[in-house]
């Protein structure tokens, strides 16, 4: 290179000759020629053929390219993983060289396919707390044993580039609106805007242009946090393309290998971890430092985080005679009083809300049913319900499935009440006397009384009362006056009575 511009200088600049240029640099005289014709600036050198490390490898990295095409792009694996995949088979080369056979081996496709590749695009540029993306994704993950598909909710700010996941057994209402309240609390706070797709939850109907009929729950949650929703264009996935990237990036650094947790709820506190550990990871890319940097930065522009959204959906419902509430094929039991009356229950994401006459009826834990192959579904019973039936028909105790997962206490003095005449009515008894004191305070007497073996129901409430009234349990102890103290100990002898006989030699009748 030095050698060409101190030729171009002698000859354009002093003004050599060519003989006197191939003197001074030993060069012929065609050489010189050539590269002053040319007209370059910089010299040109045919590449050899060299060997690389990769070619034994490179008919099973085609295979293995092959392979991923014919997948999902969920599925698809990356180059770092095919690269260590060939580790594993012996290659010791790097990565770079695996990437770059990557890239041409899908040039090569292409061109082969006649298809283009990417298109082109406009960069984006946001303000801090200016917006934020929200995008949901179906991913993996082994609960309590067993593979379940997850619906992931992903919010990231656009500035700072801070993201937060949250799994759910479903896409629906309750689900975003509790995706938003976990993000903007881990958030710090809520941006002025934010940028969906046309999700069923939010849009109910697409117009012409921007123009949208936006669902009337969605539309209370924006105006309760303060921020203005935007919508792309329907199969625009780029006018959110930092949170589309992100959906690919977290299936590599969070879903594989798939992660395994006893409860949805473990599953759920692990990606609030991890992402902030991520956070400190990643590199922000165009602004300095990390992700956590930029996110300090944001962090002082958002909004003020309000009260947590109240995000339930709720359904008129009607009680069975059975007590019962039908909902996404599983049943919940409802106070005996209600029965074949109208109710309202309020769906959460974890918990069922049966509400009536303007007050809270009941809760119970929600239940998801997995297998179709269940198609009666599950039943929620809570057997305090049933109080006021049993006590009309105590017989219905006895297989009563409501009693069916009574507290231990209760089922063993059930098996001893039962034994005996009216056993029934004093275990209804017993058992309605939840509605008028502390369960464990029940539970208490129950158990003391059959620890001290007379577990019937006189004993039973002597003892709650004395439990409630703060009474000591033990017997006080008793002490006879000195005119009853034995004097003299009584002996066990028998033979006595063989010198009663001897006295009188009498036969008795027998």
């Amino acid at each position: 290179m030095e050698l060409l511009s101190v030729i171009r200088r002698w000859r354009y600049r002093d003004h050599f000759s060519i003989r006197e240029i191939s003197r001074r640099t030993g060069l012929s005289r065609n050489t010189v020629r050539k590269y002053l014709r040319s007209d370059s600036v910089e010299p040109r050198f045919n590449l050899p053929d060299r060997a690389s490390k990769l070619d034994p490898f490179a008919d099973k990295l085609s295979q293995m390219l092959q392979q991923e095409a014919g997948k999902s792009r969920k599925q698809k694996r990356t180059a770092k993983q095919l690269h260590a995949d060939l580790v594993v088979l012996g290659y010791d080369g790097s990565y770079n060289r695996v990437a770059a056979f990557a890239r041409e081996w899908k040039a090569a496709r292409h061109r082969e396919q006649q298809t283009t590749g990417r298109g082109a695009f406009v960069p984006l540029a946001f303000l801090p707390g200016e917006a934020f993306q929200f995008d949901w994704s179906e991913d993996w993950a082994i609960i309590a044993g067993e593979r379940t598909k997850l619906q992931v909710a992903h919010v990231k700010l656009a500035y700072s580039r801070a993201f937060v996941l949250r799994a759910y057994p479903q896409q629906t209402h309750e689900m975003l609106f509790d995706a938003h309240n976990h993000a903007f609390r881990v958030l710090g706070g809520v941006p002025r805007r934010g940028i969906y797709d046309n999700m069923r939850t939010a849009v109910d109907k697409i117009g012409r242009g921007k123009e949208r009929k936006v669902n009337t729950r969605f539309s209370a949650m924006v105006s309760h946090f303060l921020f203005e929703a935007e919508f792309c264009n329907p199969a625009s996935g780029w006018e959110k393309g930092q949170i589309e990237k992100n959906v690919q990036d977290a299936r590599h650094r969070l879903w594989q290998p798939t992660p395994s947790f006893a409860s949805l709820t473990a599953l759920n506190d692990w990606l609030e971890v991890r992402c902030r550990e991520l956070w400190v990871e990643i590199a922000h890319g165009a602004q300095p430092g990390t992700v956590a940097d930029a996110w300090r930065e944001e962090a002082q522009h958002l909004m003020q985080l309000p009260r947590p959204f109240d995000g339930f959906v709720e359904y008129a419902k009607r009680v069975s005679p059975t007590c019962l509430i039908h909902l996404e094929r599983n049943r919940y039991s409802v106070p005996a009083s209600f029965a074949n009356r109208p109710v309202s229950v309020r769906v959460y994401p974890e918990r069922v809300v049966v509400a009536a006459e303007g007050q809270i009826v009941c809760e119970h834990a929600r239940v998801f049913a997995r297998s179709h192959r269940l198609m009666s579904g599950a039943t929620v019973y809570d057997w305090r319900h049933y109080l006021a039936v049993i006590q009309r028909k105590p017989g219905a105790l006895r297989n009563g499935a409501p009693f069916a997962e009574l507290p231990p206490a209760f089922r063993a003095l059930q098996q001893r009440l039962l034994k005996t005449p009216g056993g029934d009515r004093d275990m209804v008894e017993i058992l309605a006397l939840v509605l008028q004191h502390d369960e464990q305070t029940v539970l208490a007497a129950i158990e003391l009384a059959l620890q001290a073996g007379a577990p019937t129901k006189t004993h039973i409430l002597n003892v709650l009362h004395r439990l409630v009234d703060g009474k000591s349990i033990d017997a006080p102890p008793v002490k006879p006056p000195n005119a009853l103290t034995l004097t003299t100990e009584p002996q066990a002898n028998v033979e006595r009575y063989d010198a009663l006989r001897k006295v009188r030699e009498t036969r008795h009748a027998s």
